[in-house]
């Protein structure tokens, strides 16, 4: 298969949620996924991203997504500036309060999805070391490290 044909399909894979939230069929992804709706801290527009959903605490209605882009995150920006419109997981929606984890609840949110996702692991390891530009190897001092770098944030409805 020729690399720009293997390039479409990956795209065409990694849209697929985005395409089945805009069809109303998001909760085929169960709570794997969520959709985050947000404004522009600047512009004033609507912006919609997925995210992956690393862990959920169903007793206090949080949901925990990762910043994998770091702080410098538009959409992280955007949600510090109180854009945060709307997020859509399964078949919930709800307008979304938000706070960072810890160090210490943060590094435990993703040892426990590491757990989870035992299967996972070799490549999910693969693309934080990626992400933030050196080895990540899963040990409590990494996992530290991480975290302080690429932010946990737990999402919940607005009271």
């Amino acid at each position: 298969m020729p690399a720009s044909a293997l390039n479409r399909l990956t795209v065409r894979a990694l849209r697929m949620p985005a395409v089945l939230y805009d069809v109303d069929l998001g909760w085929l992804f169960g709570r794997r996924f969520l959709r985050l709706t947000h404004r522009g801290r600047r512009s004033g527009r609507l912006f919609q991203l997925m995210l992956e959903v690393i862990g959920e605490r169903p007793s206090e209605h949080e949901i925990f997504v990762m910043v994998g882009l770091g702080r410098r995150a538009q959409w992280y920006r955007n949600l510090i500036a109180g854009g945060a419109v709307e997020v859509r997981i399964g078949r919930d929606r709800f307008a979304p309060t938000y706070r960072e984890l810890s160090v210490s609840d943060a590094a435990q949110v993703l040892a426990d999805y590491e757990r989870r996702n035992r299967m996972l692991v070799p490549i999910v390891r693969f693309v934080l070391s990626r992400l933030v530009g050196w080895q990540y190897d899963g040990t409590t001092e990494a996992r530290e490290r991480l975290v302080s770098e690429r932010p946990i944030l737990a999402l919940r409805p607005t009271v």
